[in-house]
């Protein structure tokens, strides 16, 4: 199970006028195994961003992200593909694919994930574990927003991984979907997987009394 660590990390992109825009700036934040975080903050205060800074999906300008002492910036070849294993990703904008069904798109992102032989039974245990054992036929404009969502975080834990980082993952469902992921996220937390959640569901978090870290213009404003 990894640690991960930001040190002074910032990510610089430039307006339409050249000038220099902070998406976030001085970030240091370190995340034990087990443990699961909160992120909070109003839209553009930086939370996709600290999130795809930790998985590795973009790079930051200035300072570095280390995965388990290891400065993920610097991993090519095999420990690339050892970094994507590491985390189970569900970002703001669906990435399923429309034409493939459900067991089809848990299958491709399987293999992806080295499981060639067995794809099938781990598709077939992730919508298990979302609570969806029978929609393995639909395409995805047949579900619901609710049960979308949950393929997606189906989706992100098909390899089991023991880090989740997940956008907006609640963002548009209703009360009772909510609760329900809340509880699946607990259970899954409780099992050692990491979790490090951004979301406006700020009654959730009250209830849910785990660690809340919040951003303000790019910034962290409380911890």
């Amino acid at each position: 199970m990894p640690e991960i660590h930001m040190e002074k990390v910032s990510k610089i992109y430039k307006t339409e006028d050249k000038r220099k825009h902070y998406a976030v700036r001085d970030l240091d934040f370190t995340v034990q195994q087990g443990d699961f975080v909160f992120l909070i903050g109003s839209s553009g205060a930086g939370k996709t961003t600290m999130l795809k800074l930790i998985g590795g999906e973009i790079a930051p300008d200035e300072g570095s992200v280390f995965v388990d002492n290891a400065n993920i910036a610097r991993f090519f070849g095999p420990w690339r593909v050892r970094l994507t294993r590491t985390f189970g990703i569900v970002s703001q904008q669906s990435i399923l694919i429309r034409k493939r069904t459900i067991m089809e798109n848990l299958m491709v992102a399987a293999r992806a994930s080295g499981m060639q032989r067995k794809s099938k039974a781990a598709a077939e245990k992730a919508l298990g574990l979302v609570g969806l054992p029978k929609v393995g036929e639909c395409f995805p404009a047949q579900l619901s927003i609710g049960e979308a969502r949950r393929v997606e975080l189906a989706r992100a834990l098909i390899s089991s991984p023991p880090v989740l980082l997940l956008d907006e993952l609640t963002a548009n469902l209703d009360d009772d979907t909510i609760w329900d992921i809340m509880h699946l996220l607990n259970e899954l937390n409780s099992r050692g997987t990491t979790i490090i959640m951004a979301t406006h569901a700020s009654q959730y978090v009250n209830i849910m009394r785990r660690r809340v870290v919040t951003l303000v213009d790019g910034k962290l404003a409380g911890d």
